[in-house]
């Protein structure tokens, strides 16, 4: 997804691994990017993402890529050695923050590690560093942000969650109608063309009435917008849909 949009889909059987053959999906995804002349500058996934096939592919396609790294023991032996953390506060809550300089999958080549931690509730100690942190670190080749603008632009995934939310609830990305992989695809995407057009369709509503905002879901802008009680009338013999509604829907039409 780029923002809010989805702008590529591939199916997959469900028993597959989520690494399975990911960087042969990913490459074919830029591929179709670079068609349509759209250079990515920042790549955001998460751990599932953290292979060793899957990094050069990314960042031989992206300006910058930021991926969850997966937790190991030597990795954390670092984080355990780390001298200096920086304290911030993140969505109303304490956490501390850290780089470190570290080569990952045995390899030679050293990305920045953004390390944070946030101090345990019930203060059980961490397997791998000994104390009551939990720790989360983001992989990255980017130098020039600072420590917290990192994490938070990382953060900002969070909107792609709340996207497969919102295919999966409101265009049936949860039902699948057909047995066969192909037929399945082809709904996927047919569905996520329709989600598109959706939002284009409400961002021009809202422009002109003040009832519909473009943030709306699909059932709410239903509710708001289309549930609208009528009943057609005859005068001057012609027929006329009268509305019951104070809404000025005619703004749509000046």
């Amino acid at each position: 997804s780029i923002g809010n949009y989805p702008v590529y889909i591939e199916n997959r059987n469900g028993n597959s691994s989520v690494k399975f053959k990911q960087d042969e999906t990913l490459t074919r995804a830029y591929a179709g990017l670079n068609l349509a002349g759209i250079r990515v500058k920042h790549s955001r996934m998460d751990c599932g993402s953290f292979d060793k096939s899957v990094v050069p592919v990314v960042e031989a396609n992206s300006e910058f890529f930021y991926i969850r790294a997966q937790r190991c023991a030597n990795l954390f032996s670092l984080v355990s050695a780390i001298p200096r953390w920086e304290t911030v506060e993140i969505g109303f809550k304490e956490y501390e923050l850290a780089t470190l300089e570290y080569a990952p999958f045995g390899q030679a080549k050293v990305y920045r590690y953004v390390v944070s931690r946030e101090r345990k509730a019930d203060l059980q100690g961490d397997l791998f560093t000994g104390d009551a942190f939990a720790y989360r670190a983001i992989m990255t080749n980017n130098w020039e942000m600072t420590n917290l603008e990192v994490v938070l632009f990382y953060n900002d995934r969070g909107e792609s969650e709340r996207l497969f939310d919102e295919m999966n609830n409101d265009f049936l990305w949860k039902k699948m109608p057909f047995s066969f992989l192909q037929e399945n695809t082809v709904f996927l995407i047919l569905m996520a063309i329709c989600r598109n057009l959706f939002h284009l369709l409400t961002e021009f509503i809202s422009q002109r009435l003040s009832f519909i905002k473009p943030t709306f879901r699909l059932k709410k802008f239903i509710f708001r917008f289309m549930v609208v009680p009528a009943k057609w009338i005859m005068r001057g013999r012609q027929r006329i849909l009268k509305l019951f509604s104070a809404k000025k829907y005619h703004l749509l039409l000046e």
